[in-house]
């Protein structure tokens, strides 16, 4: 049987959400077999019966998982059998989450937060525009207007990345684990909802990157988006 993967979906199937990209790469880093369930913003708070506020959420036999470290955890435990999603100590996954969600995506939003709400079925554009102007205190097109501005920060703030693979194809070194998914999920993100471009041709970054896109049968390139 399938896991269902409740999983962020904008207009023309654009599945966006970087969370939930983690645990794309995850399933199929497993070799399990998905359905996607397609969930709009509005639709999350009735997931599995309801009490959910995020995605990804799993349903694998009536087993409900949420939160994709979670997820990912509980697919190690669950399939040993199957590729390791996390092989090292936990605290050094941790550690690539905590300065992904410290460092990439509160600098990577700005730059593409219009670009989001422009990407979303009309059924969710209300919703996304009202509690995402709420938190910036702008509307979305002035938050994001000065993006040229902050790209070279940004790019420079990929330094650890950078250095990590002039040497290394992956976080896992020379293949991929959950950190990787982590990470690629931000860019998926970007590229699937923004023509702007964040990573330029030569980069490291963007190798690596271009490589993530490219597991599992080009899993990740063969979602609608930009080019990277």
């Amino acid at each position: 049987m399938a896991i269902t993967l409740y999983d962020l979906v904008g207009a023309q199937d654009r599945y966006f959400s970087p969370f939930c990209w983690r645990i794309r790469w995850a399933l199929a880093h497993k070799g399990l077999d998905v359905e996607c369930r397609p969930t709009r913003f509005t639709e999350i708070k009735d997931i599995c019966g309801g009490g959910h506020s995020l995605v990804p959420v799993i349903d694998d036999g009536g087993k409900i998982v949420a939160n994709s470290m979670d997820i990912a955890l509980y697919l190690d435990k669950a399939y040993p059998e199957a590729p390791t999603l996390i092989p090292g100590p936990l605290a050094q996954t941790k550690f690539i989450e905590n300065w992904s969600q410290a460092t990439i995506h509160p600098n990577l939003v700005p730059m593409v937060v219009n670009d989001i709400h422009d990407h979303l079925t009309p059924e969710d554009q209300p919703f996304f525009r009202e509690t995402r102007e709420k938190r910036f205190g702008m509307p979305l097109d002035q938050v994001q207007a000065d993006r040229e501005e902050k790209i070279e920060a940004f790019r420079a703030s990929l330094g650890p990345l950078r250095a990590t693979f002039e040497t290394n194809d992956f976080l896992g070194g020379s293949e991929p684990v959950f950190a990787d998914y982590i990470v690629a999920g931000a860019f998926q993100w970007a590229r699937v909802i923004s023509p702007f471009k964040l990573l330029e041709a030569g980069d490291p970054v963007h190798a690596w990157f271009a490589r993530c896109l490219d597991l599992y049968d080009g899993l990740g390139a063969r979602m609608p988006g930009y080019p990277i």
